[in-house]
């Protein structure tokens, strides 16, 4: 199939998916109230960022966890549209299985080819419960998976960091340490936002197909990268940011520097 001239990047369309844990352990200390709150504060920053870049099209859905997998939110939904369900906690912490189910709409189709990198933002508390590199290796099987932008916050010191950074599968990024809701917001609303920004801008396409770049691309240009590097700060954007080397969209907000915020919260996780 012929690509198409110049990337014709008018809404593309832009898939954004919540891959949330819903296990039981999510139940203590308020973690799934904050979680939905979260996620329901940075919607309306979300709609703002779609309606400021006419390249994309961003369309939300979400995926939960416990005993097995679930679509929380099944449609591809325009983000102008997208309302978000609270969700219950209970169960295990079959996270492979979810990271199977979001390999499968990751094909070609139901993806298109004409799609900008999807946005996969994983959050969990705990340790998988199933066979996580099962679930790993099907999405990283997928080329549209390997080429999306796989974002991960942990809620609390019980995440296992170490299955989040292979999820993540760049060596510049970290998983984001929320052990408190201000420090669960911060980093839901930076993935909601800096990254969907960058992910969505014309420098971030890169190419029209998942298969015309190596494999372990891993980030498309303009993706802000979470690092441990200290960042610039801004009048506009007091928390400072950093982005991948090669970045020609403006600097988003880093929340690994985050940490000089939060150390007047306590944790609460």
């Amino acid at each position: 199939m012929s690509r198409r001239p110049g990337g014709e990047l008018a809404s593309r369309p832009l898939h954004f998916i919540w891959i949330a844990d819903a296990s039981g352990s999510m139940q203590q200390d308020g973690k799934i109230q904050a979680l939905n709150n979260a996620i329901r504060e940075a919607i309306p920053h979300m709609k703002k960022v779609a309606d400021d870049n006419l390249n994309a099209q961003v369309l939300v859905r979400a995926v939960k966890f416990s005993d097995g997998a679930q679509w929380h939110i099944s449609q591809p939904t325009p983000v102008a549209d997208f309302a978000w369900n609270d969700l219950p906690a209970d169960g295990e912490t079959d996270m492979g299985k979810a990271l199977s189910l979001v390999a499968e709409q990751l094909k070609m189709p139901p993806m298109s080819e004409r799609a900008l990198p999807p946005v996969l933002v994983l959050i969990s508390d705990g340790q998988p419960t199933d066979d996580f590199e099962k679930g790993l290796k099907d999405l990283l099987d997928q080329p549209w998976g390997k080429k999306a932008v796989r974002i991960a916050i942990s809620i609390g010191q019980d995440a296992d960091d170490e299955v989040l950074q292979k999820y993540i599968a760049h060596p510049e990024m970290k998983p984001l340490a929320a052990n408190s809701p201000e420090a669960l917001v911060k980093h839901i609303k930076w993935a909601s936002t800096a990254v969907l920004k960058s992910a969505s801008s014309p420098a971030s396409a890169g190419t029209d197909h998942p298969d015309a770049s190596p494999a372990s691309a891993g980030t498309p240009v303009g993706v802000p990268v979470p690092s441990a590097q200290p960042a610039a700060t801004s009048a506009a954007d007091p928390s400072g940011g950093t982005q991948a080397a090669g970045a020609t969209s403006p600097a988003a907000t880093n929340p690994a520097d985050l940490a000089d915020d939060q150390k007047t919260v306590d944790d609460v996780w």
